[in-house]
């Protein structure tokens, strides 16, 4: 399936959920898109997780700096780790707080409203 040619694109396609197009659970991805943060980050939801990368792909090869916190889905709870299922970072009740704890374990200069 090929990939939205850029993080604008990948955001309306799931959003409208474009048929042919990579697909995440609805409210999830809602709710990331409320966050100004997350607008800026390339969605990639794959296995029922919603991932965020600084561009669209390809990375590869793949830095540590292009390694974010990311959303399993199916909740609730909705679980976010860290890159490589290394450590669980909490837990949320609701799609909104699963979106709210993923922006405050952000690195500061990710988003271009890295500031708000």
């Amino acid at each position: 399936m090929p990939e939205a040619p850029d993080i604008e694109t990948a955001w309306r396609q799931l959003l409208e959920g474009t048929p042919g197009t990579r697909q995440g659970d609805p409210l999830v991805v809602e709710a990331a898109y409320a966050q100004s943060r997350l607008r800026d980050l390339f969605p990639f939801p794959t296995h029922g997780t919603l991932h965020f990368l600084r561009a669209a792909p390809p990375l590869w090869p793949e830095s540590d700096r292009d390694r974010l916190p990311f959303i399993v889905c199916g909740g609730p709870p909705y679980k976010i780790y860290t890159p490589g299922y290394g450590d669980l970072l909490g837990e949320a009740a609701t799609p909104d707080e699963a979106a709210e704890l993923l922006v405050a374990h952000l690195p500061d200069a990710v988003g271009a409203d890295a500031d708000e």
